[in-house]
């Protein structure tokens, strides 16, 4: 009955390098069988992803499977492939469309099903309130949580609020680095998204704790904090010796477009910038415009393929639309971000084509539009070179030569929004030095090459769990092991390329740059990540002659650090944004309204003061001391909890191959490597990497693979007692406490013990045996003991002695229950000491009002005996009386309150009492006679 048990299982069936910090952070939160939920808060960088997926994959294995994942739109990709690749655990990412094609289809809801894990944005979760309020989520999952650390000053209807009161009593898991960006208070309204009464009433957390920097106030709100909300810090991590942080390294190319190249730019966003436009709509306006815009900066193949879909769109009297856009690849995701940022109506009139129709227009003006846009078309179409493109030629062989010159691989991620410029940009390494060394990653990946990549991939791994079935899952993954392997220059887009991992990639190039800061750090993020070995080259071109792109970069390099620094360092500031979209739109007012370089430059100076999210270190520092525990004890735990955790997993690995030699016994071991063996035309190995690297079988439970079918067979089977001769010589190595039983005999009986709360469930195996002498061997001796091969023995001796095995396994039942009710007890301890602190926090809340009226009252009192006029004395006598009224009004409402809350602690502490109500289970699995010569 130890902690490191707890997630023996999920830790061993992991694709992932599991660090000991995730693993403490993990138990953390799956602790308490009390708790509401707990808030994660590791500085960036440490993987609360890995955290939260652990956590999930404990519960789906202890069979409470309906989990809810709430996180940004542009996130629920990358955690659906987490999920999937690291930990095997199903997901359905779940928006408007998918679920109206569910309930089109006549299939039944997902919701409350428990057949996989739901993932969902903040916008659509808070869409579908009235639907998720019913269901009995088992854990709710929030990624980028301080989303809503606002939410105590929100608006009922706020999005926040809405998701605080539809999960309300669901247990859940907030992750986030910055929990508290200005004030107390934002911490006050997370924790209260966990648990509303954890801090009792705002009016109570802001006299006691906020805008106090008193040491004692302090020490009081982290030792309340202790229970609910764990961080550690990147420097911890790094002092105990278990991750090492590689750095960005900026460089920037200049370019200079030629004449023609020019002219279309200027031409076109005169053209954006005019509200007459007929093509461009009423509704979605703003959000095609910013696409335009994308296009526009890309290259003028792009804009010649949008020019001309946008020129046969007005011919039918129609303006543009999602289909007109698709040379933005993920346009539905840039739909859903403006959705989550509040422009839902922009993002509908675009997708749904309610804007579509052009009405009521003058044909000689349509005429006139239809006409300049085919001027542009043209003029696009005759743009035979782009300037970046040859600046991306002179500068990727140099800059490819550095990167392996500082022991990194000769590869580069190239990053476009555009499905045209990835083309042309395909097209122009191949004819220019990289014959046969691109390959493209985009939402359909059409291409001749990509499908031949695709299908060889498929074909290799025929049969084995890298295919998936999905097969943009698969494509992603033939893509990614092609560049991984075979080619050196990945051209991606931002939806092409959600959810993978390139940290063998040390040099990313952004062809074009996103205004979102956050989709800039999504990008960075597949290279510069946990696992990257060397610093991380961010390339940007840059046209300086467009005083606007160069404010951009400025904004984006200078202000939200997204380009230098150490591992997460940018994350500190995005942190702090709510939204990128929101300055996405703030950039776009600007290009489109601003003509001069003065204008533009006051505009962006402006946009830089409002969006100051520069982390101060004083509060930086603030945050770290009153949420982070000391080095020196999170570094001891660190270490110690590394060891608990190879130590539990390795005796549950050998106790899965333990149970594969019993059950297989045609399979063949590798005599030099105990944790491989052949099955069935197959090699399977309990280690990973090492199993998908050689193209064996992971052997692992809860994949529904060989080891748990194994399990249910050995489960099911029925054990009549026996008797068995433990052969100690051909056990291979030594077990000095089983050694010292040679040549004894006796009596083994082991059993199962479960022991069931409402709360949590433990699952324990008794192994209890005696000698003939009548001495009891020790637990852990015979749990070893099972480990040494056996040999029949003949008959089985008559009497079984049941009652002084019965005593054993009685005996140690009474010991592990023992353990149990103490575990259980420091909980009840937990819980009452915060519901104490509940009752004390409505004590403040009612003192601080009698103490202001007291006040007020001593004032008037003061007032009316320096008054000379009597009216006024008697006007100020009569207030000061009334407000001391109110003083003994409060003060019996007081009485009152605290009477109420004493009951409800009574009523809380009986439920809880009742949650932890052990009752123990004990089934018989097998006796034996046994001998150790």
């Amino acid at each position: 009955m130890h902690d490191a048990d707890t997630l023996t299982q999920s830790l061993s069936s992991a694709r992932v390098d599991l660090n000991p910090h995730q693993v403490d952070a993990a138990m953390f939160a799956l602790r308490s069988p009390l708790s509401k939920g707990v808030l994660l808060a590791d500085e960036v960088g440490l993987g609360k992803t890995i955290e939260a997926a652990l956590v999930l994959s404990q519960r789906w294995w202890e069979r409470q499977r309906n989990l809810l994942l709430v996180t940004p739109a542009s996130l629920r990709k990358q955690w659906a492939a987490e999920l999937h690749d690291k930990f095997s655990l199903p997901s359905l990412i779940l928006d408007a469309k998918r679920l109206k094609e569910i309930d089109g289809s006549g299939r039944s809801s997902p919701f409350g099903r428990g057949e996989t894990i739901i993932i969902l944005s903040y916008e659509f979760a808070a869409r579908l309130a009235d639907t998720l309020r019913w269901v009995n989520w088992d854990l709710v999952v929030f990624d980028e949580a301080h989303k809503l650390r606002n939410v105590y000053k929100a608006s009922e209807a706020s999005r926040a609020a809405v998701l605080r009161k539809t999960f309300a009593g669901r247990q859940k898991l907030l992750l986030t680095a910055t929990p508290l960006q200005n004030n107390l208070m934002e911490l006050f309204g997370l924790i209260s998204v966990i648990d509303d009464t954890y801090f009792g009433s705002e009016q109570a957390f802001r006299a006691e704790f906020g805008g106090r920097e008193e040491r004692a106030s302090q020490a009081l709100l982290a030792r309340r904090l202790q229970p609910i909300c764990k961080r550690t810090l990147r420097r911890q991590v790094q002092k105990a010796g278990l991750i090492n942080y590689t750095n960005r390294l900026p460089k920037t190319f200049d370019f200079t477009p030629s004449r023609l190249e020019a002219d279309l730019y200027d031409h076109v966003s005169s053209y954006l910038q005019r509200l007459d436009t007929i093509a461009l709509g009423k509704n979605g306006r703003h959000l095609v415009t910013l696409m335009l815009r994308k296009i526009l900066g890309s290259s003028s193949f792009a804009v010649a393929q949008t020019l001309d879909k946008m020129v046969r769109r007005l011919e039918a009297r129609q303006v543009v639309d999602d289909d007109t856009l698709d040379d933005i690849d993920g346009f539905a995701e840039e739909a859903d971000d403006w959705r989550e940022a509040g422009a839902s109506e922009e993002a509908d009139a675009v997708e749904d084509h309610s804007d579509d129709d052009v009405e009521r227009v003058d044909p000689e003006k349509l005429k006139a539009e239809i006409d300049e846009l085919r001027r542009y078309r043209d003029l696009a179409v005759g743009i035979e070179d782009n300037a970046k493109g040859k600046a991306l030629l002179d500068c990727l062989p140099g800059v490819l030569d550095e990167i392996v010159s500082k022991g990194g691989q000769r590869k580069a991620v190239i990053f476009t929004e555009s499905v045209r410029t990835q083309s042309y940009l395909r097209d122009l390494l191949e004819t220019h030095g990289f014959a046969g060394q691109t390959v493209i990653l985009n939402g359909s990946n059409a291409d001749k090459d990509s499908k031949a990549v695709y299908k060889d991939w498929v074909d290799r791994h025929r049969g084995t769990e890298a295919v998936s079935g999905s097969k943009t899952a698969d494509m992603k993954a033939a893509i990614v092991e092609a560049f991984r392997t075979d080619r050196s220059i990945l051209i991606a887009t931002e939806s092409g390329a959600e959810g993978i991992n390139l940290q063998f990639c040390s040099l990313l190039i952004n062809y074009d740059l996103p205004w979102n800061p956050q989709r800039v750090e999504q990008r960075i993020g597949r290279c510069h990540r946990y696992g990257q070995k060397i610093d991380v080259t961010v390339i940007n071109f840059l046209n300086r002659q467009n005083q606007a792109e160069a404010r951009i970069h400025q904004l984006l390099e200078q202000k939200f650090k997204l380009f230098e620094g150490v591992f997460g360092s940018s994350d500190e500031v995005l942190g702090a944004i709510e939204s990128g979209v929101d300055i996405e739109r703030r950039i776009l007012d600007i290009v489109q309204s601003c003509r001069t370089t003065d204008e533009i430059n006051a505009a962006f100076d402006q946009l830089q003061e409002e969006f100051s999210v520069e982390i101060d270190q004083a509060k930086k520092d603030a945050r770290n001391k009153l949420l982070a525990e000391m080095d020196d004890r999170v570094i001891e735990r660190l270490l110690g909890r590394k060891e608990a955790v190879i130590s539990a997993v390795g005796d549950f690995k050998r106790a899965l191959l333990g149970l594969a030699r019993a059950e297989l016994p045609e399979a063949r071991f590798h005599p030099d490597h105990v944790q491989r063996f052949d099955h069935d035309g197959h090699t399977w190995s309990t280690e990973w990497p090492e199993a998908d690297e050689r193209g064996w079988r992971f052997f692992r439970v809860a994949d529904d693979g060989l080891a748990d079918r194994l399990i249910a067979r050995a489960m099911a089977r029925d054990l009549p007692p026996a008797t068995l001769r433990f052969d100690y010589d051909a056990y291979q190595g030594n077990l000095g406490d089983v050694a010292a039983l040679r040549g004894q005999s006796g009596w083994m009986r082991v059993a199962r013990l479960r022991l069931v709360t409402p709360a949590r469930t433990w699952d324990e195996i008794i192994c209890a045996a005696m000698t003939d002498a009548g001495e009891a061997v020790h637990t852990e001796t015979v749990a070893r003991m099972l480990q040494v091969p056996t040999i029949e023995g003949g008959p089985l001796p008559d009497p079984v002695p049941e009652g002084a095995l019965q005593a054993l396994v009685e005996a140690r039942q009474a010991e592990l229950v023992g353990m149990a009710q103490e575990r259980l007890g420091s909980f009840l301890n937990e819980e009452e000491e915060r519901l104490d602190a509940w009752r004390d926090d409505a004590k403040v809340s009612f003192d601080q009002q009698i103490k202001a009226l007291n006040r007020e009252a001593n004032d008037a009192r003061k007032q009316a005996r320096a008054a000379v006029n009597l009216a006024t004395k008697v006007e100020l006598q009569r207030q000061a009386k009334s407000l001391l009224a109110q003083v003994d009004d409060l003060q019996h409402q007081l009485y009152k309150r605290l009477k109420e809350i004493e009951e409800e602690r009574e009523r809380m502490l009986d439920a809880i009492a009742d949650q932890l109500a052990l009752t123990p289970e004990t089934t018989d699995l097998f006796t034996i006679r046994w001998s150790l010569p």
